[in-house]
């Protein structure tokens, strides 16, 4: 549900209407038909009361009708100007007119959102107004013999008749006043809400969605490394077993036996992310029902971060790693400085997924050309680098095909890290790919 657009609010603090479906200044037409009802039977008691005003006044009988039914009339516009109808009924006191447009204007004032000087103001001039006449005519009541009573219950009437006829709608108008006000508040404070958790709501799905879009990345980027490297390997073990077939049997059985091992490794590394990927998804799938939806983007970035790293290559094997690029007819020499030590797991496999990649795109584009793996143990850091020489003219024209998205790859894990990685072609005609990782 969205915030709502409200539309017009009533001099006596009616509530807000999404359409305003009355005439003229009344929201509702339901209202506009109480309001005229009720300044009928106000004008109809007016002219009831004129007659007995005319008489006393000497005027005709027939003007003080027509006086009383206008000015009972004027309840008509209480809610547009509730003012103009409590002046008018304090006006039209001395005539002892107008009870009802008195009791139903002050109820109405009481309740419009008007400073409450301007209330209180008002309804003191009513409550004096009526006391004065009250006081007037039942002392007059008393002396034309009406009323036998002492001289205690003039003032007593007085007081009683204008605060009954002044205090309880007054007091009624500032209760309904405030309740309304507080109805509205409370309305606008759910409508807030409402649009907060809205706003919520579309930044979890926009952080769901992020986190989806970053774990379909990393999940490509593995598999590329997982993937192309071994491949790779196989397609060059592949043609070397293919031009030595039936001049060297034993070395193409050895070369057969290579292609073996590298399907096999690249299988056994893809079940395990594969294992990782559906153990993950299991385990996102069970915390959905409990998890609130605030929490989705940060769930779904965590398990992201968990499925390539809980199982992965290390530095240790880069070692072996090399061999297998020798093996297949690379010329690859390693060299290691400083104090070899352990780091955290995303440092290592990263570390070695560089070497990996970098080594993939020498067979890939440099087949053949001598290839210098450099690993450096440092007091804060460790940096590898991963040089070719440029490859012979024979062998770089049987280049293996390539995605593009190797280096890409190792720039965005090395980054992931805070450490910096730099690639390019060298003076001689090689290729250089330089990364240098914090080690915590």
């Amino acid at each position: 549900m969205g915030a709502r657009r409200l539309e017009g609010m009533t001099a006596t603090g009616e509530d807000h209407v999404t359409a305003r479906g009355g005439p003229w200044w009344w929201a509702r037409r339901r209202s506009a038909v109480f309001d005229v009802s009720l300044a009928v039977v106000s004008a109809l008691e007016c002219a009831l009361e004129g007659v007995p005003f005319a008489r006393d006044a000497g005027i005709p009988v027939a003007a003080g009708v027509v006086f009383g039914w206008l000015a009972g009339a004027v309840l008509l516009v209480r809610r547009r100007w509730p003012i103009a109808v409590v002046l008018v009924s304090i006006a039209i006191t001395p005539a002892q007119m107008g009870l009802v447009m008195s009791m139903v204007g002050l109820y109405t004032l009481a309740a419009a959102e008007l400073p409450r000087r301007i209330i209180a103001s008002l309804a003191g001039m009513s409550l004096v107004g009526t006391l004065i006449v009250t006081f007037v005519k039942t002392q007059q009541d008393m002396a034309r013999g009406d009323l036998e009573l002492g001289d205690w219950f003039v003032p007593f009437a007085a007081i009683t008749m204008s605060l009954g006829f002044t205090a309880p709608p007054v007091l009624l108008g500032l209760y309904v006043g405030a309740r309304r006000r507080l109805m509205e508040s409370l309305r606008e404070r759910a409508d807030s809400l409402e649009r907060e958790l809205q706003l919520l709501a579309e930044r979890a799905e926009e952080r769901a969605e992020w986190a989806r879009n970053e774990e379909r990345t990393r999940i490509a980027r593995e598999m590329h490394d997982v993937v192309a490297h071994r491949v790779s390997l196989m397609v060059v073990h592949a043609a070397a077993l293919q031009a030595v077939a039936r001049k060297d049997p034993e070395k193409a059985v050895r070369n057969a036996a290579l292609v073996g091992d590298m399907g096999r490794q690249a299988l056994t590394e893809l079940r395990e992310m594969l294992g990782v990927l559906r153990s993950g998804g299991e385990e996102r799938r069970e915390r959905a029902a409990s998890v609130p939806l605030a929490a989705v983007g940060v769930a779904a970035a965590a398990a992201a971060s968990r499925v390539v790293d809980d199982e992965g290559p290390c530095l240790a094997e880069i070692e072996e790693l090399v061999g297998q690029s020798a093996a297949a007819g690379m010329v690859v020499a390693l060299s290691v400085e400083g104090d070899v030590r352990s780091y955290a797991p995303e440092v290592e496999q990263t570390a070695y997924r560089v070497v990996q990649e970098a080594l993939t795109n020498v067979h890939k584009h440099a087949a053949g050309a001598k290839t210098y793996v450099r690993v450096a143990h440092r007091v804060s850091e460790i940096a590898m680098q991963v040089e070719n020489e440029p490859p012979e003219e024979a062998a770089a024209s049987a280049r293996l095909p390539s995605g593009g998205n190797g280096l890409v790859g190792m720039r965005e894990r090395v980054s992931a890290l805070g450490g910096v990685f730099v690639s390019g072609p060298t003076d001689a005609g090689g290729f250089r790919v330089s990364a240098v990782i914090p080690a915590s």
